[in-house]
């Protein structure tokens, strides 16, 4: 099916590594110009060769940190300066500091987690409704996650995935007059495919896959899928691209997607 992606002005929030990488080669492959939007600039530097090979109309690097207030909308505005507007955003940047409740008591890391999960999706979102207002169309989607349905080790983190959810639900209602259409895609567990995947400062770098999950958390994990396979980065991607196409999808906004294998049917 073509999705009528070719030439659209595109925003991938945390867009180096991992889901954020896969989302964008999807939307390289649909001719999408795309501005990767990242805190590592060397990874999402070498992620926008890689889209250029996967056939993007145009890609561009933006480094920045969306815990900084200001930074968002900065993102959007760079996207609107470069290509005359903006058609798609997806709000997937994201930190994770996993633990158990009773022992995460790093009050500065809640901070950042809500800082860039959520206020840096709130800032994004306001900038690109902006824009998208006045032309009648327009797509957000919101990264979420399995963990936003309540997940070991993941209290904190989960609340703010929670939280997209009320967020992209509450711009659906107000602003699908204005043609602007938001939706969740909530991935499941998601290994990095290779090294080049992720960024030197990534969590699955710097602590080793084994600090995040273990083999021994993964087989549990898959033992619980009902299609008994771990989503890949493309498989997010797929979803992502599809529900931001007009000509596809335009008629889904304020829906949840997990992306699990059925590990979580929202």
């Amino acid at each position: 099916m073509d999705l009528g992606l070719g030439g659209a002005r595109v925003l991938v929030t945390g867009g180096a590594s991992n889901i954020g990488r896969g989302i964008v080669h999807g939307f390289a492959a649909e001719g999408a110009r795309v501005l990767i939007c990242d805190i590592d600039g060397d990874q999402a530097a070498k992620v926008r060769v890689e889209a250029l090979v996967r056939g993007a109309a145009d890609a561009e690097v933006a480094v920045a940190d969306l815990a900084v207030e200001g930074s968002g909308r900065a993102m959007v505005d760079r996207v609107v300066e470069a290509w005359g507007g903006i058609d798609a955003l997806v709000n997937n940047a994201g930190l994770s500091l996993p633990g158990f409740i009773t022992e995460d008591t790093d009050r500065d890391g809640w901070r950042r987690m809500v800082d860039v999960n959520l206020f840096g999706a709130v800032e994004c979102t306001q900038g690109a409704l902006a824009a998208m207002r006045g032309t009648g169309s327009g797509s957000i989607v919101f990264i979420s996650s399995d963990a936003a349905f309540g997940e070991i080790r993941q209290g904190v983190y989960g609340a703010t995935k929670a939280a997209l959810i009320a967020l992209a639900r509450t711009v659906a209602r107000e602003h699908g007059r204005h043609g602007i259409r938001s939706n969740v895609v909530c991935p499941g567990l998601v290994l990095p495919e290779s090294h080049d995947a992720i960024g030197t400062g990534s969590l699955w770098s710097v602590g080793g896959q084994d600090a995040v999950f273990d083999d021994r958390q993964i087989e549990a994990v898959r033992k619980q899928i009902p299609l008994r396979r771990l989503t890949t980065a493309e498989d997010v991607a797929d979803a992502v691209v599809w529900v931001s196409s007009e000509r596809a999808a335009r008629q889904v906004t304020g829906q949840v997607f997990s992306v699990s294998g059925g590990y979580s049917m929202p």
